[in-house]
């Protein structure tokens, strides 16, 4: 920790020497009390600009410009670290200027539930009352998202709502979702790793969200010495690679970029039990693709294809197309021309098919990507399209498009999906028209 506590500089000149790495910021009054706790990517930077005269104006900081008497930091190794200790000294000290966080249920926290045998993870607005171990509250949603995206690539743990018993043998049988197929996660759904060995990482997990980075790095060297003298050295590599990736942590501003979307306003169990009902599916469907067309100035045609895995965004699925075969505006032969790509790849990758595909539009985007699916001789799975100005679904084989409730969660499932894969088609759309006016 380093301060300005001297009194011969002001707390404006003592932040000239602040360095510029992640840590977090303690404002003090001039009784020694701590005020404020901030984070930062750039420490010395973002203090910095508390002591501008627009921070002096702006009604947000103005007051507390005014009280500060001197400023302290702890540096971090990353900004994952920064956020977590911020959290962490924020509810220890509970400063004035942070009074918004005091006791506030609706900012996020990450929530582990410790008593399930496979302990899940989650982000949350409403935390248990009981029964699980809380972290938070955090300041910033999306930062949070991004955190427990990077955490889960070191630790793996599951992040989805499955009640997971041990030793049910029922699990023998469940298809994972992808996150098993990156490594993301150990898939105790499919009983891929022991009670025992899960909740080990989750103890490792807690151990760094309480700070005990250092102490965990030891402990991870000695469990891999010892997996290596035994013998066992997929266990050796494996925790070599999280130590390597823990070591390694510092992401230096990105953060956000590593956050799933939100669903704001479905329920992802209801979503696909609803459309397992609706549409009469043997199982629960549980990975969604949703496909989107965009066009440019121009003619330049763009597409996107979003992923949905258990009612939720997975960001890591997400894909973009530039349309190669289409001359001019056409989104049925766009549409074939994406589909036909996306299922080569599948193919070609050894994966399996969506459980739903969902193509925006109405019932010729739907004869399109069918018509996709039969040159390339796939049996297609669930597809349907969804038109967004009266929201009627259409599905192959029916003269007539379905009017869902408007109150249905597997409606509600599905417009998130729609809209998802336009928020995306779009965002490719304007950065090629940036590109192309900064090309001129």
């Amino acid at each position: 920790m380093a301060d300005d506590s001297s009194s011969e500089n002001s707390p404006r000149d003592a932040v000239r020497e602040f360095p510029t790495t992640p840590g977090v910021y303690l404002m003090k009054d001039s009784l020694g009390r701590v005020i404020y706790i901030g984070k930062a990517v750039n420490l010395r930077s973002r203090v910095s600009n508390y002591f501008t005269q627009a921070a002096a104006d702006d009604r947000r900081t103005a007051e507390l410009v005014k009280t500060i008497a001197s400023v302290e930091y702890l540096d971090t190794d990353s900004e994952v670290d920064a956020m977590l200790l911020e959290a962490r000294l924020i509810k220890d000290t509970q400063p004035r200027f942070n009074q918004d966080l005091k006791d506030d249920k609706t900012f996020p926290y990450l929530e582990i539930f410790i008593r399930e045998d496979f302990p899940r993870v989650e982000f949350t607005r409403m935390p248990q009352s009981r029964g699980t171990k809380l972290y938070g509250p955090f300041t910033n949603a999306k930062q949070l998202r991004g955190a427990i995206a990077v955490l889960q690539k070191i630790f793996k743990f599951r992040t989805c709502s499955l009640d997971i018993e041990d030793g049910d043998e029922r699990w023998n049988w469940f298809r994972p979702c992808l996150l098993a197929s990156i490594n993301q996660c150990t898939a105790p759904c499919n009983l891929r790793i022991g009670r025992e060995e899960y909740r080990r990482d989750i103890a490792r997990l807690r151990m760094f969200l309480d700070g005990n980075k250092s102490r965990l790095l030891k402990q991870m060297q000695k469990d891999m010495q010892q997996a290596s003298a035994e013998l066992k050295f997929e266990k050796a590599a494996r925790l070599r690679d999280e130590i390597q990736l823990l070591e390694n942590l510092n992401l230096r501003g990105d953060l956000e970029e590593h956050a799933q979307p939100e669903v704001f306003y479905i329920d992802p169990k209801r979503g696909m039990a609803g459309l397992k009902q609706v549409f009469k599916l043997p199982e629960l469907p549980r990975r969604i693709e949703g496909v989107d067309i965009a066009h440019l100035q121009g003619g330049q045609t763009v597409a996107s294809l979003v992923q949905f895995i258990d009612g939720l965004p997975f960001k890591h699925g997400y894909k973009r197309f530039k349309i190669r075969t289409v001359e001019g505006v056409d989104d049925y032969a766009s549409i074939r021309e994406v589909v036909s790509r996306r299922l080569r790849r599948l193919d070609k990758e050894g994966e399996t098919l969506p459980d739903i595909l969902l193509i925006d539009g109405g019932k010729g985007q739907l004869n399109a990507a069918l018509a996709a699916m039969e040159a390339v001789g796939v049996s297609p799975p669930l597809t349907l399209s969804l038109a967004k100005r009266d929201e009627e679904v259409y599905v192959p084989g029916e003269a007539e498009p379905r009017r869902l409730s408007k109150h249905s969660y597997g409606l509600r499932l599905l417009q998130y999906v729609r809209d998802e894969s336009h928020r995306f088609a779009q965002n490719y759309h304007h950065i090629l028209r940036r590109k192309s006016t900064f090309e001129r």
